[in-house]
């Protein structure tokens, strides 16, 4: 307990599967947090029912430059400081073939999955105390390709060199900046990636992914949590510029 004492964090995508896990984790650990999203009715779900104090909320679009500034302005009213930024907004765009592939999707996954992780870095870290902590989700995805998530496996192998860099460029400031790459969890996305995959049979899907893993099973959002809890706290202060892959051996096989 106390691992995240009086500490602010910023956690975006937080409305919901592994964002409202770590909030719910990070508040059990003494930490004040600022969660962000663009669904504004879930955001207000999931404050009601984590309920706790020093818990606050902000609609924002992160894939725009104006919402990552105001939401990082919103932080430091509230809190004065901030300690940790999880930067975990993402969606997955659907399945389809390269060839097939709309367009306008691909943009859009980009700009939420990609972009949305560069403005953060831009706007939120030059607010960071030193010595903070920076942990971006990527995915199994931003280390090997999945047919048909082309521009999912795109933005996700591209966090990997937004990280990269940001380690490098915040290492004077003792911030350090790491990624997490989870493969499948039971999460309302990872059931849309099932649906997708296969609209027929989703209960198919989920079991050739299952089948794939050497550990045999999806993770839980928890497990995700625990994760990014170690990343935030002192207990990683040495670790930087490091990718973490919690997918149950998936990333190997």
């Amino acid at each position: 307990m106390n691992r995240l004492k009086d500490k602010v964090a910023i956690i975006t995508g937080g409305a919901n599967g592994i964002g409202k896990r770590t909030a719910a984790l990070f508040l059990e650990e003494g930490a004040k947090v600022l969660l962000v999203d663009n669904d504004e009715e879930a955001l207000r779900a999931t404050v009601a029912e984590l309920s706790q104090p020093g818990l606050e909320s902000f609609v924002a679009d992160v894939s725009k430059t104006a919402d990552v500034v105001a939401y990082a302005k919103r932080a430091k009213e509230l809190f004065g400081s901030i300690h940790v930024f999880f930067s975990n907004a993402g969606i997955e765009g659907g399945s389809s073939p390269i060839a097939e592939y709309p367009d306008e999707m691909f943009d859009r996954v980009m700009a939420v999955n990609l972009k949305g992780v560069w403005l953060g870095c831009k706007y939120v870290i030059p607010h960071m105390e030193d010595g903070s902590s920076v942990i971006i989700t990527s995915s199994v995805a931003g280390l090997k390709g999945f047919p048909g998530l082309g521009a999912y496996v795109a933005s996700k192998h591209g966090t990997i060199g937004v990280m990269r860099t940001a380690a490098l460029e915040y290492a004077p400031r003792n911030i350090r900046v790491n990624s997490i790459h989870p493969g499948p969890v039971h999460t309302q996305m990872m059931r849309r990636i099932e649906m997708e995959i296969s609209p027929e049979n989703a209960r198919q899907a989920r079991e050739n992914f299952e089948a794939s893993i050497p550990l045999g099973r999806y993770a839980e959002a928890s497990e995700i949590a625990s994760l990014t809890l170690f990343l935030a706290s002192d207990e990683s202060r040495v670790i930087t510029g490091s990718t973490y892959v919690i997918d149950g051996g998936m990333a190997t096989a």
